[in-house]
């Protein structure tokens, strides 16, 4: 799409609606991440038993699902707008440009760790070593580093649509490695339990050689919490408002059940899995590999590629909502321009690898940081009305900051560092108190402030035209919604390739889980992995040259 298509400052028009596929397919790939080799090995050293991490991410996961679901969705299909066009009408240009520099930092940081990990599997072809302090130690890795990190910035450019078109590709192959791997190492693991006359089944070893209970403190409540909030910024902190508003309906924020239970839930144990199983044929400790090197023991060269594309899938939509955050400082910039300049910032540095170490404390506080912005939306969004307060108030008073907003964000933060630092309330549990704080101080300020007043006509004007508008949007899709796609089936073929080629590594799998030779198994993958990229890739281009036409809008429908 070009920069008028994104509509930075403006409501989505009602023909850019993207088709459900999207979603699907960006939820699935962003999130079957290559950092998800990482969180998977720090559970297992971090001595979480079995049952607490299956019944902590179930929990976990699904709450994420449902505040993407009924929280972050309807306020973006409502509004269209992006997180930072909408925060503009509620609390002025200041507290935007604030909140946008650092939010696009704090992305850039997080997408430079999905770099990392993809150049954590590329440095294993130059015989680099592994990286596993915050800086990095070796030239070689920088040099990677590099030119990893301007593949992924050239995708993120091109806007919404061919991320979220790179991801339909990458993700079906994605999720089938995750589980390929785990497979593939479950073996080695089983042999040594029956070799030690242990009970051989699943718990049993799971118990004994992969997530070991320890003595550390953390525990199913961890694990949940955790869960819930490592994509806290996206959807209690309202950034994918930025994705979601290309959304048909609303109920596209459910789409993120596959990331959460794909890639947050079966990625994560099947990384712990082949973790343990890459470290006991290493012998070595897990923390002592990297990404590269669990997927490499795994999966030989597909392992390799695994990482690379897992890297690719999950950067291209952070560093693509990175340089909104900062396209949003000036509405005349060129979200193009902008977006190569934040992909370049975050390059440099993901040639810092501080994500094997502080990758979940990170994610954690940069959820706390950014939530409360997102908790003065929600509050202003459903909470006004019904209490009798005007939305937009600060916005018909023409202030250029909203005091009230600022304060309850600054109110908040102070709250969760003296939880933390007096109370002792671990890191992963102040979500909670952070919000509610949020909402209580905002709707009271607000009130103080002026939200308490109705303004009139020009409460009217505004209402009046959001009404029209999404009148206007629902009028063109019901016109539309008898149409039907017209794809062409000359292309077909690669198609039926690509999924012979997905058929092939699953038989693949299937050989080496029956006690096959894992090296064979290894050599085997790499020729259907290669052939599937082909494949599928020109299915993609030949069925979608350009971005979703109005047909394709119409058959997500």
């Amino acid at each position: 799409m070009s920069d008028h298509h994104e509509f930075e400052m403006a409501p989505v028009a009602p023909e850019q609606l993207q088709p459900a596929r999207y979603f699907a397919a960006s939820y699935a790939g962003e999130h079957v991440a290559g950092t998800e080799f990482v969180i998977g090995a720090m559970f297992v050293a971090w001595g979480v038993g079995t049952g607490d991490i299956l019944w902590g991410l179930l929990l976990g996961n699904l709450m994420a699902v449902l505040t993407w679901g009924l929280v972050c969705a309807p306020i973006a299909t409502e509004t269209r707008l992006t997180l930072y066009a909408y925060l503009y009408r509620i609390c002025g240009g200041h507290l935007v440009k604030l909140y946008s520099v650092a939010n696009g930092v704090l992305f850039c940081i997080l997408a430079g760790a999905m770099i990392t990990v993809s150049a954590s599997a590329v440095r294993i072809l130059f015989d680099i070593p592994a990286q596993v302090t915050w800086y990095p130690t070796s030239v070689g890795f920088v040099a990677v580093a590099l030119a990893v990190g301007a593949v992924v910035v050239a995708i993120a450019t091109q806007g919404f649509a061919r991320v979220a078109q790179f991801a339909e590709v990458c993700a079906p192959w994605m999720i089938l490695m995750f589980i390929a791997g785990a497979l593939a190492m479950y073996p080695q693991l089983y042999q040594v339990a029956s070799v030690s006359g242990d009970d051989t089944g699943f718990i049993a070893i799971a118990d004994r050689y992969i997530w070991i209970e320890g003595d550390t403190g953390i525990g199913f409540w961890h694990v949940a919490a955790f869960a819930w909030i490592c994509n806290l910024a996206m959807h209690g902190g309202m950034s994918d408002m930025t994705v979601l508003r290309f959304a048909c309906k609303a109920r596209y924020g459910y789409f993120s059940v596959l990331g959460m239970f794909i890639g947050h839930y079966m990625a994560w144990i099947c990384a712990g899995v082949m973790g343990a199983g890459a470290a006991l044929m290493l012998k070595s400790n897990i923390t002592q590999l990297d990404a590269g090197a669990v997927a490499f023991q795994a999966l030989g060269a597909s392992g390799i590629i695994a990482v690379i594309i897992a890297g690719w899938t999950t950067s291209n939509p952070t560093i693509y909502r990175a340089g909104l955050a900062f396209q949003s400082l000036n509405p005349n910039w060129s979200r193009t321009k902008v977006t190569a300049l934040a992909g370049v910032v975050t390059t440099i540095i993901a040639c810092f690898p501080f994500v094997f170490s502080k990758l979940m404390d990170f994610v954690g506080l940069m959820g706390l940081i950014l939530v409360p912005v997102g908790a003065v939306i929600v509050t202003e969004h459903w909470l006004f009305r019904p209490l009798g307060l005007t939305r937009y108030w600060s916005h018909y008073r023409g202030q250029s900051l909203n005091m009230a907003a600022l304060l309850s964000w600054l109110a908040s933060l102070a709250t969760a560092w003296l939880l933390n630092q007096h109370l002792h309330v671990h890191l992963f549990f102040l979500l909670l108190p952070v919000w509610a704080t949020t909402t209580l101080l905002y709707l009271a300020l607000a009130a103080a402030f002026g939200a308490r007043k109705y303004y009139g006509r020009a409460a009217a004007n505004l209402e009046a035209a959001e009404h029209e508008r999404q009148q206007a949007e629902k009028r063109y899709l019901n016109e539309k919604k008898g149409e039907i796609s017209s794809e062409k089936g000359t292309y077909s073929l690669a198609g039926v390739a690509a999924m012979l080629s997905l058929l092939t590594c699953a038989g693949a799998t299937a050989y080496v889980y029956n006690n096959g030779d894992l090296e064979r198994f290894k050599f085997w993958l790499l020729l259907p992995t290669i052939s599937y990229f082909i494949s599928a890739a020109i299915w993609m281009i030949k069925r979608e040259p350009g971005s979703a036409n109005e047909s394709e809008v119409v058959s997500a429908l």
